[in-house]
This record gives structure tokens, sequence and C-alpha cells, in this order.
């Protein structure tokens, strides 16, 4: 896929509640162990935003874990759950202005953790920059399906307010049969 595919850094510089929903049917391409690429489209996210969000990580401040979401968007924040799956996020904004898109599913693969062990992806991604990474990144394949809103999965502890935000977004119809290529 051509360089001009790759996401530029003012895609992810934006709100949380636009990139989040822009990014289904956006392709994500993992460089493998073998070195070949593999590109599955992206079919659910979930919009973490900032410190008032009670079901974002940045809700109680900056910590060693949760440093990348204070920086500019367009890098990862991988953090370990339940002592065995890594959960893929985005950072967006602006630096100083915590925000993230939690990657849930893509083809293939639903729910966050069946995704991260799928691509091997782990602690090691933390921080890597998605626009100028050549092992992970997001492209544009001029995929546009029509997306629905839903509230957040697993984050009951937030509260009534912030656990029924409809801020996951989902594919709303069948995506388009479209073959995306392992290439070496």
């Amino acid at each position: 896929m051509p360089d001009s595919s790759k996401l530029k850094r003012a895609f992810f510089e934006r709100d949380v509640l636009n990139v989040a929903p822009e990014l289904i049917g956006k392709v994500l391409t993992v460089r493998m162990y073998d070195n070949s690429f593999s590109r599955f489209m992206i079919n659910e996210t979930e919009a973490y935003r900032g410190m008032e969000d009670m079901a974002c990580h940045a809700s109680r401040g900056k910590t060693q874990r949760n440093e990348v979401m204070f920086n500019r968007g367009g890098l990862i924040y991988v953090y370990f759950v339940y002592g065995m799956y890594w959960m893929l996020n985005f950072v967006t904004g602006t630096e100083g202005n915590p925000q993230a898109v939690l990657i849930r599913g893509i083809t293939g693969y639903n729910g966050p953790g069946k995704l991260t062990k799928a691509l091997g992806i782990d602690g090691s991604f933390y921080g890597i920059d998605l626009v100028t990474s050549g092992r992970i990144w997001v492209e544009d394949a001029g995929i546009r399906p029509a997306v629905k809103t839903g509230p957040r999965i697993g984050v009951d502890y937030a509260g009534e307010y912030w656990k029924n935000k409809p801020w996951r977004y989902f594919i709303k119809s069948p995506a388009p049969k479209r073959s995306l290529k392992t290439e070496k």
C-alpha cells in the first residue's frame, strides 16, 4: 500500500469523539514476526475522553502507566489487563489533553484481547508513533461503512453516567467484502 494512504498526524490530533467513529473501516497494518504485513479492517472502537471521563485511565491524573496519553495524538497506548491481555489504544487530541481510542475489534477478531494476542501486540508497542512507524500503522482504504453507537463495555466502575455514554462505535451492517492481503 503506498505511503500516501497512511493516516497523517492531523487525523489523530483531533477530539477522540471524531477520531473513534472515523477509525471504523480504516485498515490496521502490522508487521508480523516473519516480516510479513497483516492488514485488518477496524470494525469496533471505544472513546475515552480526558480527565473528566471517569472511565478513562487519565481520570485520576498522569501515572507511569498512562503517561503516553498526555502526548500528542498518533501514539500507541497499550496496557495489560487480567494478567493475560494487552489492550491496544491510539492516543488522540493535543498534548496535555489525554484521550485515547480502544481498538475493540478488527476483521476476524472480536474483542480487544483476542486481536492483540493474534497480532502479537504487547508492551513493546507502548509509545510507538503510528504516523512514522514501520511496525504498525493505520491506512485509509476508502471503506466507509455505516457506523452504529452504543455504551462502552466493561466500565461499570465509572458510574451510570459514564458507563452509558454512547462512545462505542461499530459497523451497523455487514462490512463490504473486501480482501485485505498479507504481504511479504
